[in-house]
């Protein structure tokens, strides 16, 4: 085997993105074939990650966007093991470039888009690697999409928090559109509107508003009533539309939309936060 240069360790750096000791190494073990070493250097980071597959992987980013019309929109968490490597730039543009080909391929769930292919290899094999790379766990956590006529991202600064939310209709003024969408990513609202919350939702709000109406004594004819208010405020809190406006708590999220358009409805959204 001849000498390995610097030029070629810089090269297969380049191409898998490992440490130059990994690189010098894995070229010697294949006696300077290229293809050799970047299989070595995936061989490793399978080897890694079956021996960090224990750790926890709390930190990472989550990351949302949409295509070019705003007509799809997805949201991605990826984890890692610590803020270090949540805030280096390589880890978060290899997040955005999963997110990319969810929405390039509108992959039907988690599944699919970890089987879905990224250059010359699936994202969960490219993730693999990046263990091998990183040294650290990683783990494509989520994965959410959204179609509607207008969506609008959030990212929270950070990465540690965004949204998604959908409109009903095309051209939504930006900043409309982004006020509604760092309303949902501020107040974490469980539906649009109390008609959406699900019916054992609303049951179990219930039951805890009759329980604590119950622990303060309140008459048991009136344990119904207390109830039933409890649930108003909870809609009030919890569902989007009912929300105070975070920017101006005179007014709720269903008042602020009607001033811009009274026509205008919220389709859905989207909400992901590292620390909820």
């Amino acid at each position: 085997m001849g000498t390995i240069t610097a030029a070629e360790v810089s090269k297969l750096r380049k191409m898998t993105g490992a440490g130059m000791m990994d690189c010098k190494k894995a070229l010697q073990e294949a006696d300077g074939d290229f293809d050799k070493a970047v299989e070595i250097i995936r061989k490793k980071g399978q080897a890694v990650a079956n021996k960090r597959a224990d750790r926890e992987a709390t930190e990472g980013v989550v990351l949302a966007a949409t295509t070019e019309d705003k007509k799809h929109g997805a949201m991605i968490v990826l984890n890692c093991e610590t803020d270090f490597v949540a805030k280096n730039e390589q880890f978060v543009e290899f997040a955005r470039s999963i997110l990319q080909k969810a929405l390039d391929t509108d992959a039907a769930d988690l599944d699919t888009l970890k089987n879905t292919k990224l250059n010359d290899q699936t994202i969960a094999e490219a993730i693999t690697e990046q263990i091998g790379i990183i040294g650290e766990k990683l783990d494509l956590a989520y994965y959410g999409k959204l179609k509607a006529a207008c969506l609008q991202p959030y990212i929270h600064p950070g990465n540690k928090l965004a949204s998604l939310v959908g409109f009903d209709k095309e051209n939504v003024d930006l900043q409309v559109a982004k006020d509604i969408a760092m309303q949902v990513a501020a107040m974490n609202p469980v539906a649009v509107d109390k008609e959406d919350v699900p019916q054992e939702v609303i049951e179990k709000e219930k039951e805890i508003g009759r329980e604590q109406a119950l622990r303060e004594g309140k008459p048991e004819n009136l344990l119904d009533r207390i109830a039933e208010g409890k649930l108003n405020k909870f809609y009030k809190e919890s569902t989007l539309l009912n929300q105070d406006f975070i920017k101006d708590s005179k007014k709720n999220i269903r008042t602020y939309l009607k001033e811009y358009d009274p026509e205008l409805k919220v389709t859905g959204f989207l909400r992901y936060s590292l620390t909820v």
